[in-house]
């Protein structure tokens, strides 16, 4: 690939352009808002003037909402600016069935969605490395042409993606699974917090901040996604409804003076957080691979310029690779505490580490 059109310069178009204008790829930048564009072209993502008449690129990126791929798709390949093109659009089947709808050829055409984002949007939040050792979905039917299916197969390479093939319809049930029904989830657990008391607010910990940080997204960005892909997100909502109906009696039968009923009420509630516990085991862990049983080592840290990069310096200097990290914050004052997962047999010998180096750990 030696020349590409990115159509529109959100996240993840700008993303996708920054990560191949890095790789010697020569990118064309255009979006409704010209603009937009320009701000992706002043980051390094390419030039916001469009090829020469005549030449046709290697490969089209449409990256716009997933209600105007259609249309785009379909006025891109009507004018044959390029050899390949594709979407990266959250859903996949509606989009091509508007193209089959419209009577387009579909053999230079693949839909594609990386599995990737940010709560932020726009050109600004776009990074080279979004994508990187992220799933990208590539949805071939039996008409694609094997050229462009390479060419896809090359664009995730140079984002340094991970390619997943999948059917265009089994990938809109998944991310409703994944990802659409989630992140409704968690903004009706956020509104929760909206006319909240104040005291009440603050005494927010790390786990209502994991609950509702993605319910910080751009509300009309979602409103699009969620308007393509209405159906399979309904009905895992209604499946979760199910769920919350059986606990809430269950939580009402726990108020009750009979004992059999307050037991019954236990057990209603137990059966639900052991079957969370059995899905929460089954997402993928550190590089896609089963998940691990990680040991905390927690450790006091203060709210200072360089700390974090010492904490970590300190592990390395242990021999102790840290696998993830998290940080709990302390409800107004400026410390908190850094949650370094290592695999259990390092666990002690970080601990010890990381005392004799002077820092703080909780028990």
């Amino acid at each position: 690939m030696r020349t590409a059109l990115v159509i529109g310069t959100g996240l993840i178009g700008t993303s996708a352009a920054l990560a191949l204008a890095s790789r010697g790829v020569t990118v064309h930048l255009a979006d409704h808002d010209p603009g937009q564009a320009r701000t992706a072209a002043a980051l390094g993502a390419g030039t916001d003037e469009a090829p020469e008449d005549g030449v046709v690129v290697d490969l089209c990126v449409v990256a716009v909402p997933p209600a105007h791929v259609a249309a785009s798709l379909a006025d891109a390949m009507r004018r044959g600016v390029a050899r390949g093109y594709l979407d990266v659009a959250s859903v996949k089947g509606g989009p091509r069935r508007e193209l089959e709808a419209l009577g387009l050829d579909l053999t230079p055409y693949i839909g594609t969605h990386p599995m990737s984002g940010r709560e932020r949007s726009g050109p600004l939040a776009a990074t080279a490395d979004l994508f990187e050792g992220r799933p990208w979905v590539l949805t071939p039917t039996r008409d694609t042409d094997t050229e462009v299916l390479n060419l896809a197969l090359e664009l995730v390479a140079l984002c340094r993606a991970v390619p997943v093939v999948m059917d265009a319809d089994a990938h809109d049930r998944a991310v409703a699974l994944v990802s659409h029904m989630p992140h409704l989830v968690s903004s009706m657990v956020a509104a929760r917090l909206e006319n909240a008391e104040e005291t009440a607010v603050r005494l927010c910990g790390q786990g209502i901040r994991d609950v509702t940080r993605i319910a910080a997204s751009d509300p009309g960005m979602w409103i699009d996604i969620l308007s393509a892909n209405p159906g399979p997100v309904a009905d895992l909502l209604s499946a979760v409804a199910g769920d919350l109906e059986e606990t809430v009696q269950a939580l009402r039968s726990l108020q009750s003076s009979d004992d059999a009923k307050r037991r019954d009420g236990a057990d209603g509630v137990e059966t639900m957080l052991r079957r969370g516990n059995a899905g929460q085991a089954r997402v993928p862990g550190k590089h896609g691979a089963a998940p691990a049983a990680y040991e905390i080592v927690a450790v006091l840290i203060s709210d200072q310029p360089g700390e974090l990069a010492r904490i970590f310096a300190d592990a390395g200097a242990a021999g102790v690779n840290v696998e993830d990290v998290r940080i709990e914050h302390a409800t107004g004052q400026q410390a908190g505490f850094v949650q370094l997962m290592v695999q259990p047999a390092a666990a002690p010998k970080l601990a010890a580490a990381l005392r004799e180096r002077g820092w703080a750990m909780r028990q």
